[in-house]
Order: structure tokens, then C-alpha cells, then sequence
């Protein structure tokens, strides 16, 4: 008899992951299936880490993130939102995936459940089962006009073991941004109800039509039940350096810090060097990369419109596509079958939860060219497809 919990064994692998490893180390395949950008992380902050590393800053370091690094988040969410943090209320976490888990540590146990708006990234309802919690999963409209919300729905899926409610703004997938009165709405309901806001905004500069997105922290108290999750991935090309952070209400800082104490007992403190560069020189990349990913989102938008059999679902924010492909059922064996007849790695909607089965997930944070040769293959190999 095993040692492991069967819970744990009986944890599906996200989909995405059958895929990539089904096309792992394929001489000419184009990766769109992972949330990544096809550049890598700009020199200056590079440089910044190194010169740390050299400095010698290798010893442990603070739970929370070095002071100079919540100083900068704290100018940083007071530059882009206005707001004013205590530097008691944001912690530096090994990844924005590792903020969630410490969310769901401290916030759900076995009996509990959590509300989660799908389609989302399936590692964040992972982290909710593996600490027991059950998900409830509210689907979002989709119609020719993109995603919307019906909060009603929403509080509907709510009881008294409801602990979390999950949602990303900008999402993953779909680009869904939710509106500034329908936050007031859901927080409103949470601070009644005692439930917590688990708000991913870890795309928040992935925007085309405002400089950033609205987040929940402008229109919150400091003891309002939210945490908000953000990493360094995605605006400046970080997603290798496994850094993010979080803001919680101030009356969870005890338990923020033992977590992180219990978990990772903090970051490598030469890396932190970098993020530090990033958020006070990083606006001119932030601009550049941006604009790199509205022209990917022309590329596609435009391409994926002039194919017959394909549906594309428009987006806010963020830098994917999700689109459907008429016939296909089976969007796991469509993109398994993409990998080997078409050199094109892509993710299928299965992995997002409901509302997405039928649709499947591109990254289109590449360049032009790189774009309309994905988009040449897609064209090709979706006007032969059959399922089997």
C-alpha cells in the first residue's frame, strides 16, 4: 500500500500538458500552447539580477521579499491604480501559482468549496481540491461580442461552505475583463457573506484599449476579505524566473508569513534585484511588448476570421485566442493530431473547465512572421480535419 494521499493520485494532469509532452523536442513545431511570449526577459533586468548574484546576494533572505522590492510594489500599485499600500499587506511569492496555493492553504479545508469562473486556468481549481476543497464551477456567456458574467449565477453556486470565490481579470483564456460596477456588486456579496475574492489579475498590462486593467484593490477596504494575485511572467517576459506577489487584508499577515515560512521561507534575494528593475525601468518594454501583442492579436483576429470552419470568440486582454472549429468535438485529439500533422502546438479547451470543451487556446504573444505560419498550418490542417 502506497504512502501517497488518493486524492492526490486521483489528480488529473491539466490536458495541455498530454500535448506538450506529445510534441516535446519536434524538430519545426510552433509553440502556442503555453502563456509565454517568444522573446526573452529584456537585458537591463537581466543585469540587475546578475549584478546581485555577483554582490554576493546569496544568503536567505526576507519570508516577504526584500524591503527595496515591497517599496517598489508599493510605487508600482501607486503609479498604475492610485492606491496607497502598506508595505504589511504585499509578500513576494515563488511564482503567482505558489501565491495561489499559499490562498488556499489558508483559506479551505475538507468540506469546503470554492466558486470558480470558467473557462480558467485549470492549475488554480487543482490547488483548491489538493486542500480538500470541492469546485463549483460557474460557466461565463460567451456570444459574438466575447464573455460576459451573470453574477446572479454567480451567487446562486454560493452556500455556507463556500469559502473562495475565484475569478481572473484579465483571463485565461478568454480575455474577460470584468467591469468596475460588477466588482462592486461581487465584493459587496463576499463582504457579507464572509467569502473571500481570489482575484488573478496577473495580465493586468495585457490591455488594448487602457494603459491597465481595473483591479479589485481600487475599490476595496483593507480589511475586505481579498486577495489579489500577480506575478512578473507576463509584462516583462518573466515567465522563467518563477516570481510573482500578493495582496491580502491586513488582519491575514500572521498567516501570510508562517505559510510562506512553512512553503518556500522566501525568494532568492539576486532575483528580487531583477523584479526591482523591472517595475521602476520596465514601462518602455512594457509598451513595446504590448503593442507586439495587439499586432499578434491582429494577425490572428484577421486570420482566423477568413477560415470557413473556424469561429474565433473576440477578447479583452491578455494575449490568447480561443476559437472553434466546426466538427470538432473532441478538442484533446484535435490538438494531440495538430502536434504531428501540422507542427502546432496548441491548447485544448478540456483543460479550462466548462464552457470551453468545444474551443481551443492559441498564445499569440509571437511575432508576425511566426504568427501566419501557425496560422498557415492551422488553415490547412482545419479545412482537412476529421475526427476519427
Amino acid at each position: 500500500m502506497g504512502v501517497v494521499r488518493q486524492q492526490i493520485e486521483e489528480l488529473e494532469d491539466s490536458p495541455i500538458l498530454e500535448v506538450f509532452r506529445s510534441g516535446l523536442n519536434l524538430p519545426g513545431l510552433i509553440p502556442m500552447w503555453a502563456g509565454e511570449p517568444d522573446v526573452p526577459t529584456p537585458e537591463f533586468i537581466c543585469a540587475a539580477a546578475s549584478r546581485g548574484l555577483a554582490e554576493g546576494r546569496t544568503f536567505y533572505s526576507y519570508n516577504r521579499g526584500i524591503p527595496a522590492l515591497r517599496d517598489a510594489l508599493i510605487n508600482y500599485h501607486a503609479r498604475l491604480w492610485g492606491i496607497t499600500l502598506p508595505e504589511r499587506r504585499i509578500a513576494l511569492t515563488l511564482s503567482g501559482m505558489n501565491a495561489v496555493m499559499l490562498v488556499a492553504q489558508a483559506t479551505v479545508q475538507p468540506g469546503d468549496n470554492v466558486v470558480a469562473i470558467t473557462p480558467s486556468w485549470p492549475n488554480i481549481m487543482r490547488a483548491m481540491q489538493i486542500n480538500g476543497a470541492a469546485v463549483r464551477e460557474v460557466m461565463l456567456d460567451r456570444g459574438n461580442d466575447g464573455w460576459r458574467l451573470d453574477l446572479d449565477a454567480v451567487f446562486a453556486a454560493c452556500d455556507a461552505r463556500t469559502r473562495v470565490i475565484y475569478l481572473a481579470s484579465p483571463g485565461n483564456p478568454t480575455g474577460w475583463m470584468i467591469g468596475r460596477e460588477e466588482a462592486e456588486r461581487l465584493l459587496a456579496f463576499a463582504r457579507a457573506r464572509g467569502i473571500a475574492i481570489l482575484s488573478d489579475e496577473v495580465y493586468h498590462r495585457i490591455v488594448y484599449d487602457r494603459p491597465v486593467a481595473f483591479s479589485f484593490l481600487e475599490i476595496a477596504r483593507p480589511d475586505d476579505p481579498l486577495f489579489v494575485v500577480n506575478s512578473f511572467s507576463k509584462a516583462w517576459a518573466m515567465t522563467g524566473w518563477r516570481l510573482g506577489w500578493m495582496v491580502y487584508p491586513e488582519y491575514a499577515l500572521d498567516a501570510v508569513e508562517k505559510l510562506i515560512q512553512f512553503n518556500t521561507s522566501g525568494g532568492l534575494e539576486f532575483l528580487q534585484a531583477g523584479c526591482i528593475a523591472a517595475l521602476e525601468q520596465g514601462e518602455e518594454f512594457v509598451r513595446f511588448f504590448v503593442d507586439r501583442c495587439r499586432t499578434g492579436r491582429e494577425v490572428v483576429n484577421a486570420r482566423l476570421g477568413d477560415m470557413p470552419r473556424v469561429r474565433n470568440i473576440p477578447s479583452a486582454g491578455a494575449f490568447y485566442a480561443m476559437f472553434e472549429v466546426d466538427g470538432v468535438m473532441d478538442t484533446l485529439r484535435f490538438c494531440l493530431r495538430a502536434v504531428q500533422e501540422a507542427g502546432l502546438g496548441m491548447a485544448p479547451g478540456t483543460a479550462f473547465g466548462r464552457g470551453a470543451e468545444r474551443l481551443v487556446r492559441i498564445c499569440y504573444a509571437k511575432s508576425p512572421e511566426n504568427l501566419n505560419d501557425a496560422m498557415d498550418r492551422l488553415e490547412r490542417f482545419a479545412a482537412d480535419y476529421r475526427e476519427d
